[in-house]
């Protein structure tokens, strides 16, 4: 079934996510994004990589699939999310895993993937991602003197609901990561906000204590908050070994009071270099790259 088919939904009656507009581009994003993943492990037949050698098979994970649909307002203008929207692009994925800690939307993905992609390799992991490690170590195979294993993972929750401490165990199990930094960040859920209430979440979050006095130093807006933690986060997974690329993209939201968000792309299998060259082309000038600048 192909992606313009599946671009519009009828209400089915299960579970469907609303969200604002902006929330369909960063779909889009991210599907370049897969693209171009996809499309340099495949550039050449059993490309060999430095220090990975040759890739036989590509697993996709989202850690956040929710139901797999978005809405706009009351259940109108009905889109895919993530989850679908890979599945219908027809890449040469070999496996793909969707994790959902919410009964209610990992039923209506289910029901969804059943109904369109019977066809595709899917398993769907119920649960939180800290919670569902071991599983996908089971699951997801793991790399072998003749045969080389890379997995896609996106970590899209909306919050900062997932520790530094599962994002590194699972770039140990060979992960790259691609991690929309967006949440709720407004006049009502602003950076004290975050920086009283929620300070314990943000530790978790950054992965390590001494982070947030960086962080807390002399911050007075959301903005300077939000591109300050980015930059932390960043810079914690280039030390644990990932390459990383980030852009910068428009947003008009309620729920995010900033003028641009990021996208960041961390991976030990695909350089930063090649994902700007393959990704920038197709996002109509609403992208910017920032690698190792801020």
């Amino acid at each position: 079934m192909s992606v313009n088919h599946l671009a519009q939904f009828n209400d089915d009656g299960f579970e469907i996510t609303a969200a604002e507009p902006w929330f369909k581009q960063k779909v889009q994003i991210i599907q370049e994004y897969i693209t171009a993943f996809v499309t340099n492990l495949n550039r050449v037949p059993r490309q060999a990589l430095p220090g990975n050698g040759k890739i036989d098979e590509i697993v996709f994970v989202d850690l956040f699939s929710g139901s797999g649909l978005y809405s706009l307002g009351a259940r109108r203008d009905i889109f895919m999310g993530t989850p679908l929207m890979v599945l219908a692009q027809d890449l040469p994925i070999h496996r793909f895993v969707f994790c959902e800690q919410d009964t209610a939307q990992l039923k209506a993905l289910k029901i969804r993937v059943n109904k369109y992609f019977r066809e595709k390799n899917v398993m769907l992991m119920e649960g939180k991602p800290e919670e569902l490690i071991e599983k996908l170590k089971l699951y997801i195979p793991t790399d072998r003197k003749d045969y080389k294993v890379a997995v896609f993972c996106v970590c899209d929750p909306f919050s900062l609901d997932i520790s530094f401490d599962t994002i590194e165990r699972l770039s140990q199990m060979g992960f790259s990561f691609l991690i929309p930094f967006t949440f709720a960040l407004n006049k009502d859920l602003d950076y004290k906000f975050y920086l009283q209430q929620e300070k314990g979440k943000v530790k978790k979050y950054l992965g390590g204590y001494k982070d947030m006095d960086h962080l807390e130093k002399g911050v007075q807006t959301n903005l300077q908050f939000y591109e300050r933690l980015v930059s932390i986060y960043e810079n914690n997974l280039r030390t644990a070994g990932l390459m990383s690329t980030t852009s910068m993209h428009k947003i008009d939201s309620g729920l995010m009071e900033l003028p641009t968000y990021y996208i960041g792309f961390f991976s030990r299998n695909v350089s930063n270099k090649t994902m700007q060259r393959d990704v920038e082309p197709h996002t109509r000038g609403n992208l910017k790259f920032l690698t190792n600048k801020r």
